[in-house]
C-alpha cells in the first residue's frame, strides 16, 4: 500500500537555504534521489515517503550520502589506502560541491551492485539536493555524515586486510560511527524541521538516539554474517566472543563450530534486544502530534524486531550463502499495523511485543 502523504507540512525553516541550483536542476536531482532510494533501500524508502517537505528531502539526502560512504567502506576488493583516499575526497565535496562530479569519476573503480554504482555516479546530484536545503538543515546533514565517514576511514585503516572486530568495546565504537551518528542526524533534523518537536523533546530523544540507530545496525550485522565475510571481507562479530567458545572469525561459517558460534551470537542478540527497548523509548518520546516522524521511526523498529525474532530461531546466517529475512507478507502487515497504531504508545508497545514473539499477520486482533 502507498504511504506517501501529499499534503504539505508546516515547517520552521530556521534560516535561508544555501546556494541553490536552478529549478530544473533541483527537480532532476530530486527525481534521481527518489528513484535510487527505492533500489538501494526499499524499506527505508517506505519511511521517507511519509516525511513531509524539506524534512523528507533532508532525510533522503542524509541517507544517500551515508550510503555513498558505506559503499566505499564495503568494497573489500579495494585497498585500505584507496578507500581512505576516496572517503577523504568524498568529504571534500562538502567544502566544494563542484568536486562531486570529479569524485564520482575517481570512484569509478569501486566494486558494488549496479544500483550502488549508479548512486556513486550521481554523487553530484545528491550534493545539488543538499544545497537546496535550508542552510541549518544542510549543516546538520554535513556534520553527522562527516562523523560517519571519518569513523569508517578509521576502521578501514585499522584493518587494511579487511575489518575484523576484536572486542565488544570496539564493536560498540564501530556501531556508533556507522549507525549512532545516523540517530543523531535524524534527531537534530526533527528539531530543526518539525514545529511539534521542541527543545525539551529533543533533549529527551538524545538519550536514546544512538541506541535507535545501533539496534538496527546490530540486527543487520547478525543477519548478514555470511554475506559480509564472503562478499565484503568483513567480520563484525567480536573475535573475543568467538574465542571464548572455541571458535574464531576463520571458523564462523564452519558447520563443526555452529553450536559454539550460535552461543557467541547470544551476546549480540541480547545487546540488540536492549537497544531495541531503548529504541521504543526513543519512539515514545516523539510527540504524538508528530505523526509522520513517529511512523518513520516505528516501521524500522517493527522490521528489526521481526528480523531479530527470526535470527534467534535460525542458523542460516552462519552458513555459506545464508542470511535471514522476514517475508514480504509480514512486511506488508507490519506497515498496515504500524500505520494505524502510530498515535498510541500503548498499542505500539503491544504491536512490538507481539511481533517479537510470532510472525505478524492480518488475522491478529488488536488489544
Amino acid at each position: 500500500m502507498a504511504l506517501k502523504l501529499t499534503h504539505p507540512a508546516t515547517e520552521q525553516s530556521g534560516d535561508e537555504p544555501g546556494p541553490r541550483a536552478s529549478r530544473r536542476e533541483q527537480s532532476e536531482a530530486l527525481d534521481f534521489a527518489r528513484d535510487i532510494i527505492s533500489r538501494v533501500s526499499r524499506t527505508f524508502a517506505i519511511g521517507i515517503n511519509v516525511l513531509p517537505g524539506d524534512l523528507g528531502k533532508a532525510v533522503l539526502v542524509g541517507y544517500l550520502l551515508c550510503r555513498i560512504a558505506d559503499t566505499i567502506e564495503d568494497d573489500g576488493a579495494a585497498s585500505a589506502q584507496r578507500r581512505q583516499y576516496l572517503l577523504a575526497r568524498f568529504l571534500e565535496c562538502f567544502n566544494d560541491s563542484g568536486k562531486a562530479t570529479t569524485f564520482a569519476a575517481e570512484a569509478s573503480d569501486i566494486q558494488a551492485d549496479a544500483s550502488y554504482l549508479e548512486l556513486m555516479n550521481g554523487t553530484g546530484l545528491v550534493f545539488e539536493l543538499l544545497h537546496s536545503l535550508p542552510r541549518g538543515s544542510a549543516e546538520i546533514v554535513e556534520r553527522w555524515t562527516r562523523e560517519l565517514a571519518l569513523g569508517m576511514s578509521e576502521f578501514v585503516g585499522r584493518y587494511p586486510a579487511g575489518i575484523r572486530i576484536q572486542t565488544m568495546p570496539e564493536y560498540r565504537r564501530y556501531c556508533y560511527y556507522v549507525a549512532g551518528t545516523v540517530g543523531h542526524l535524524l534527531t537534530d533534523l526533527w528539531l530543526f524541521h518539525s514545529p511539534q518537536v521542541r527543545p525539551r523533546d529533543h533533549a529527551r530523544l538524545l538519550v536514546n538516539c544512538e541506541a535507535f540507530g545501533e539496534a538496527l545496525q546490530t540486527i543487520n550485522i547478525l543477519k548478514d554474517i555470511a554475506w559480509d565475510i564472503e562478499h565484503e571481507n568483513a567480520a563484525y562479530v567480536p573475535e573475543d566472543l568467538l574465542r571464548a567458545r572455541g571458535s574464531s572469525h576463520q571458523t564462523i561459517l564452519h558447520g563443526d563450530w555452529r553450536v559454539q558460534n550460535r552461543e557467541a551470537l547470544a551476546v549480540l542478540t541480547q545487546l540488540a534486544r536492549e537497544d531495541m527497548r531503548k529504541s521504543l523509548d526513543y519512539f515514545n518520546a516523539i510527540p504524538r502530534m508528530a505523526l509522520q516522524i513517529r511512523l518513520f521511526c516505528l516501521l524500522p523498529i517493527l522490521f528489526a524486531v521481526a528480523t531479530l525474532r527470526e535470527i534467534e530461531r535460525s542458523t542460516a546466517m552462519l552458513q555459506s550463502g545464508g542470511n535471514v529475512k522476514i517475508s514480504r507478507a509480514e512486511v506488508r502487515s507490519l506497515i498496515l499495523a504500524g500505520s494505524v497504531s502510530t498515535i498510541s504508545n500503548k498499542t505500539t508497545r503491544w504491536l512490538v511485543s507481539k511481533t517479537s514473539r510470532q510472525r505478524f499477520g492480518l488475522g491478529l486482533a488488536k488489544p
